[in-house]
């Protein structure tokens, strides 16, 4: 093996390693060749908010960091809901921004089914299923924001369009403050 083939290869596992053993968000990330940055920090279990647990141990403004949540649209279709963890997912919003006329968050194990992610450390890049993916609007005010990575303490950083991209997402209001 030449000295460039090596490189490669020892580059690959390095970022594999910082990376948190690279999660299907990481390698969905890398694949698509976007830049973005990971932040690990030590995730206490008997935290009751991912997502403020997050802004806070990283120092971020709770703005900035978003959280996964899925959706049933008129009963059925799961879709993805992306919001900043200092707001809540506006139901009437999102499902009409799905063309539904009603939508109710997923029940735990079938978010965690459908994407393939624990609750709590749900990513919306590298879910076993692609579904629908709609990203609050308040995200374009920021040059980047923090989603998981795919596993509780890891959060991956980019900028909101990239986001876009990579899931196919819906820029929508589907957010309410307080």
């Amino acid at each position: 093996m030449g000295w460039a083939a090596a490189a490669r290869l020892l580059g690959r596992a390095a970022r594999a390693d910082m990376a948190g053993k690279g999660t299907p968000a990481i390698v969905a990330a890398e694949r698509a060749k976007v830049a973005f940055t990971l932040h690990e920090y030590a995730h206490d279990p008997r935290t009751e908010s991912y997502g403020l647990e997050a802004a806070e141990a990283l120092g971020v403004a709770p703005e900035r960091v978003f959280k996964t949540l899925l959706a049933a649209v008129d009963g059925a279709r799961l879709v993805v809901a992306v919001v900043p963890v200092v707001a809540q997912l506006d139901l009437k919003a999102l499902a009409a921004a799905a063309g539904g006329r009603k939508a109710e968050l997923a029940k735990p194990a079938a978010a965690e089914r459908a994407t393939g992610y624990v609750v709590g450390g749900i990513s919306p890049l590298g879910q076993r299923k692609r579904l629908p993916t709609f990203l609050d609007m308040s995200a374009e005010g920021h040059p980047t924001i923090h989603v998981s990575a795919g596993r509780r303490g890891l959060e991956i950083e980019l900028a909101p369009a990239d986001l876009a991209a990579l899931t196919g997402a819906t820029v929508a209001a589907i957010a309410r403050r307080g």
